[in-house]
């Protein structure tokens, strides 16, 4: 039996998937993206967050039944809102064996991975071959722009995207459109290609960029330093992806 750690489970969410979800946000993420909105979920340590008034510890151990058991009372709600569980993170891959134990455990239950794509390939195939769907993030093409901005080479996201495509599991790409950085013609143009002619997607979300990680990062006793003009007007340009017949959309 296995234990991981979480951070959060959110019930009754309805913008991580398909009808009501609960979502499992799993502690621990191999990147440092300049714009991370769940500082919290970096580090696999427990963490103690603090906002004004109160306080809260970011990271519980549970044992891989134990979490199924709890996930599992809410099946009937679920089952019946067309809905499901979403397991996001930081990054859900981080902890492979742990996440397959729990996913085994919830036998009829719609499973969505929201993942980085950042993983070995026998672990990535272990837990996607288990998802129904998957939210994939796909944000630079350029190897060195991606090392840049997310402390890690993208080498793995794009094999791993191949991977996917070649096991039949349905998958929706999405972008967080960064000033500057992801929502350039150039870097847009290039996801657009990449993703073009692939079998399982189901269409390319962009994600407007979220300003309120300053204050989380304070929350968690830790600093934000983006390495960009958070003031500057995000771009939305859906041309590269039409030009593909990709649906593409402004999540």
């Amino acid at each position: 039996m296995t234990s991981g750690i979480v951070f959060d489970i959110r019930e009754f969410t309805l913008h991580d998937g398909p009808g009501i979800r609960t979502t499992v946000f799993l502690k621990g993420c191999p990147l440092r993206c300049s714009w991370c909105h769940n500082p919290e979920g970096q580090s696999r340590a427990p963490q103690t967050i603090r906002a004004p008034g109160r306080e809260r510890l970011a990271g519980k151990e549970y044992a891989a039944d134990e979490l199924a058991a709890l996930l599992g009372r809410q099946a009937g709600i679920l089952k019946t809102n067309e809905g499901g569980v979403t397991f996001s993170g930081g990054e859900p891959l981080l902890q492979p064996e742990f996440l397959a134990e729990v996913i085994d455990r919830l036998e009829g239950i719609h499973i969505l991975l929201d993942t980085s794509g950042y993983a070995s390939e026998e672990d990535w195939r272990r837990v996607v071959g288990r998802a129904n769907l998957v939210f994939f993030d796909l944000k630079l093409i350029d190897r060195e722009a991606h090392r840049r901005y997310t402390g890690g080479d993208n080498d793995l996201i794009l094999r791993n995207l191949r991977t996917m495509n070649a096991m039949a599991v349905p998958f929706v790409v999405r972008v967080p459109l960064v000033p500057g950085v992801t929502d350039t013609d150039e870097n847009l143009a290039a996801i657009a290609e990449t993703v073009c002619g692939l079998a399982g997607l189901q269409g390319v979300d962009l994600l407007p960029y979220n300003k309120a990680a300053g204050a989380k990062y304070r929350a968690a006793g830790m600093e934000f330093k983006p390495d960009y003009d958070e003031e500057r007007e995000v771009r939305v340009n859906l041309a590269p992806f039409e030009r593909c017949r990709v649906a593409a959309r402004v999540a």
